[in-house]
């Protein structure tokens, strides 16, 4: 039996009742950080010209709304559409152990139903969501290998068919049907990263939106092939070079993954993130001034290499810079910490950041998982001949090294003020409230989704 039945099991059968409190509590947690890099999203790269696209998202009078852009249209579009948003600054929590942005394509999708079926409340929303990254999660822990298609996008697409299915209330056999029709659209190449294309994070948009027409599909009584996980042309031969799925559906139930997320501290590749807090760290412990600095020498598997190792250019646009971690160092080295405005086309020509980025070499290292975000070792080697090193085997936001509750609140607060229409600060602290109490919500369309839109 393919795995995609247990999975499909699973998505169909998870209540709040289910879950621990602790559980509950990472949701929230999590959706409050997701619909914050949404909102901020919304002022990125062409996300108000995609909102108005009717190739993509044709308006409608019945549906949801883009979030800040406030246009009404179908739940399938209104996901591609925040789900880019979410994607599109490089903010979103992810799963470091399934390399991918579990919450990207699951939030949206979830919200999106939730707001045109109206009477959704929080505590089968937050179930939905656990559903969703529990299936996407657990489907990208299984692969054996690097990625080869973008992961992100292509587990996205299984979760968010999961989010939905389990808010309209699937039973096993049509959620089987909903994952068969996701994974017949899937979609997602790795080109878009290699070149730091918008493409990227409108994969993920595309992504969650196939999850909702899956779902629609399904609904209607459409039926797809049964073998999708493991078949002779599943995903695990297709888009991953192996797996083994029945492991990971053995931790369903017992396992709830959105307690292993990580929070982005920085709008930058995951994957720079372990090279910026190991120069943060090392600056903060010696006292180390940029201008100082003669060269730095970063040790890292080999994913990191092939996701962030690309070479900083001073004519980068703000997609590509994003995932180049030579830059996203030095503008840390520079200002103390990496910012929204980081990115901006000034910034990237900065030629102090360009000199200091040229300084730093990203060494692939044999000695661990080539797959992975960690370890990572950095050596700071000074121009008075002074040497400072440091080695991680954690990377601040992940599990264990949370960011503080403080800390998360104030990076909502920040993309809330990113926003293409920011809300005002009495609005954006009743919307943490909310979110952070979501369990106790009526109606998520008109407590979360409404706000957003009428921003």
């Amino acid at each position: 039996m393919d795995a995609i039945v247990r999975f499909a099991e699973h998505a169909a059968s998870v209540r709040y009742e289910d879950l621990p409190g602790d559980t509950v509590s990472a949701a929230e947690t999590f959706i409050l950080d997701t619909v914050g890099v949404g909102f901020g999203g919304s002022s990125g790269p062409m996300a108000g010209e995609l909102a108005a696209c009717q190739a993509v998202a044709p308006a409608g009078e019945k549906g949801a709304r883009v979030w800040s852009h406030g246009r009404r249209v179908g739940p399938a579009a209104a996901a591609l559409c925040n789900a880019y948003q979410v994607h599109n600054a490089e903010f979103d929590c992810l799963h470091e152990g399934a390399v991918a942005h579990v919450m990207s394509a699951v939030v949206p999708a979830a919200m999106a139903e939730a707001e045109a079926v109206g009477r959704v409340d929080g505590r089968r929303f937050i179930a939905a969501v656990a559903a969703g990254v529990d299936i996407a999660s657990n489907i990208g822990l299984a692969s054996a290998s690097g990625l080869r298609f973008f992961r992100p996008a292509t587990v996205g697409a299984f979760g968010a068919a999961a989010a939905v299915g389990n808010l309209r209330g699937f039973d096993r056999e049509r959620m089987v049907n909903a994952l068969s029709f996701a994974y017949g659209q899937l979609c997602g190449t790795m080109q878009a990263h290699e070149e730091g294309s918008m493409l990227l994070a409108m994969q993920v948009g595309f992504n969650a939106r196939n999850g909702v027409v899956a779902c629609d599909l399904a609904g209607a009584g459409f039926s797809g092939p049964l073998n999708v996980l493991e078949g002779r042309f599943g995903f695990y031969r297709l888009f991953e070079a192996g797996g083994d799925p029945q492991a990971a559906a053995a931790t369903l139930g017992e396992v709830w993954r959105v307690m292993e997320l990580a929070h982005k501290p920085f709008p930058s590749g995951r994957a720079t993130h372990g090279l910026v807090d190991a120069c943060l760290e090392l600056a903060r412990r010696h006292g180390i001034r940029a201008e100082a600095i003669a060269s730095i020498e970063a040790r890292a598997p080999a994913l990191i290499s092939q996701l962030v190792g690309r070479p900083p250019r001073p004519d980068m646009d703000t997609n590509y810079a994003r995932l180049c971690a030579r830059y996203v160092a030095a503008r840390a080295l520079l200002a103390g910490t990496v910012a929204l405005d980081d990115f901006t086309p000034e910034a990237c020509r900065d030629e102090t950041s360009q000199r200091l980025a040229a300084k730093i070499a990203i060494l692939v290292r044999e000695d661990c998982d080539p797959h992975k975000l960690v370890p990572i070792g950095v050596t700071v080697e000074m121009e008075d001949g002074a040497r400072h090193e440091i080695e991680l085997a954690e990377v601040y936001g992940a599990p264990g090294r949370p960011m503080s509750r403080e800390a998360q609140l104030e990076k909502f607060r920040a993309n809330c003020r990113a926003a293409a229409r920011p809300l005002a600060q009495d609005a954006v602290e009743r919307l943490i409230t909310t979110l952070s109490n979501l369990r106790d919500v009526d109606d998520v369309g008109i407590s979360v989704a409404d706000v957003l839109a009428r921003s």
